[in-house]
């Protein structure tokens, strides 16, 4: 069977329910540029999965809504959220579209290892840009698209040295990994960094920050062939 969101759901949950030091370190990373003070502030996570990140800015105070567009991710989400309210509220609706969210009612976009995932980023980004009140705010992390391209892979060297294997990064497009303990044999779209760079600026965004953070503690402590490279980006860009 061809793994889908949909299928390993469930998986999905459990993992990141038990301890996921790479998931918790996204998002912690994507948290740190998100006011501690949302006060009411009305706040969209686009791809939400089982609402990791909804219910951490719901902690905040902020008014969240989170999507996403496979309806078993949202079962778990809502699930999850009657047995610890966060106050987050959460729906089916697919990311390119954001059909479900009015035109210029949210203060602050999240998408958390989530825009990646979508087939059309030209159509998200102009989706969060509709969705977005003017001079809103976009904060998103991806995988990094120089060490998480199709193909890439770890070695270990003569002396013993772990060390990654740089995969087909200029080959952009749909492509699902054959771990079967890993997120992506559900499918991801790899994008060069320059084609996000690019489309944010021409979907009427100023690009305020890219980071990539730097693995904590308890990523390398998981998984210590990390330690010298940052697995994931991070964007912030304001509407203009």
């Amino acid at each position: 069977m061809t793994e889908s969101w949909d299928t390993i759901a469930d998986w999905y949950a459990e993992l990141l329910r038990t301890g996921s030091a790479l998931h918790d370190f996204a998002r912690d990373s994507l948290l740190c540029r998100v006011p501690e003070n949302l006060a009411g502030a009305p706040v969209l996570d686009l791809g939400c999965g089982e609402g990791m990140v909804a219910r951490a800015v719901a902690a905040r105070g902020a008014s969240v809504v989170g999507i996403d567009p496979a309806p078993r991710m949202i079962a778990n989400a809502r699930a999850i959220e009657r047995g610890r309210p966060s106050g987050a509220v959460f729906s089916v609706d697919d990311g390119c579209t954001l059909a479900t969210i009015g035109t210029g009612c949210v203060e602050w976009v999240t998408a958390g290892l989530s825009l990646n995932n979508v087939p059309d980023l030209d159509a998200a980004l102009s989706a969060v840009h509709r969705v977005l009140v003017p001079g809103g705010c976009l904060v998103f992390t991806i995988p990094h698209p120089c060490f998480e391209a199709p193909h890439a892979a770890w070695t270990r060297t003569d002396n013993g040295t772990v060390r990654r294997v740089v995969g087909d990064y200029l080959t952009e497009g749909f492509w699902r990994s054959t771990n079967p303990e890993g997120v992506r044999r559900a499918g991801n779209q790899h994008r060069k960094l320059s084609t996000y760079l690019t489309a944010l600026t021409g979907h009427g965004f100023r690009i305020e920050a890219v980071e990539e953070p730097v693995p904590d503690a308890a990523v390398i402590a998981a998984q210590p062939q990390r330690a010298g490279l940052p697995p994931f980006m991070l964007f912030q860009a304001r509407s203009a």
